[in-house]
C-alpha cells in the first residue's frame, strides 16, 4: 500500500498520507528489521518492516526550514545570507497602502440620498409625474 515509495532510504523525506504529515528515515536496523523514522517536530518512532510496506506513503521534498527537529543550530551553519536590519532599512520610507474601493461600495456622494439614507431612484415614480397623477384619480 505505500504507494510505489519501495524500500525505505536513509535520509529520504516521506509523506503519510493518512495523518498528512513528512518524516525523514534517519536509520535502518537490519537486526529487528525495523526502520527508524523522525517528524519534522522532532518526535522519532520505530515503523517494522512489515508495517512500512502497508502505510500509505508518498516521496517528499526536504521541508524549506529544515532546523524543525533540530534542537540548537547556529544560525551561521543554515547558510542564510545576512538578515540583520541597518539604521539605513529602518529609515526608508514605508511602501503605501493603496486604498481601493470595493464592489459593494457605492461610489455615489452621500448628497445623491434620500432622508433615509437610500439612493434616489432612477427612474421617476408614477406618483411624481403630474400626467400619471391626473390619470389615477
Amino acid at each position: 500500500m505505500n504507494t510505489g515509495v519501495g524500500r525505505a532510504q536513509i535520509g529520504q523525506w516521506y509523506v503519510h498520507w493518512d495523518k498528512g504529515e513528512i518524516f525523514q528515515v534517519i536509520g535502518l536496523d537490519a537486526h529487528s528489521r525495523t526502520i527508524e523514522i523522525q517528524t519534522f517536530d522532532g518526535d522519532v518512532d520505530e515503523i517494522d518492516e512489515h508495517t512500512w510496506l502497508t502505510l500509505p506513503l508518498g516521496l517528499a521534498e526536504p521541508p524549506e526550514d529544515w532546523t524543525g527537529p533540530i534542537d540548537a543550530v547556529d544560525p551561521e551553519d543554515l547558510g542564510y545570507s545576512e538578515t540583520e536590519m541597518t539604521a539605513k532599512d529602518w529609515e526608508a520610507p514605508l511602501q503605501p497602502i493603496s486604498v481601493t474601493q470595493e464592489a459593494w461600495e457605492d461610489p455615489s456622494e452621500e448628497e445623491d440620498l434620500d432622508p433615509e439614507g437610500e439612493g434616489v431612484p432612477a427612474e421617476e415614480l408614477a406618483l411624481d409625474n403630474p400626467t400619471a397623477r391626473e390619470l389615477l384619480r
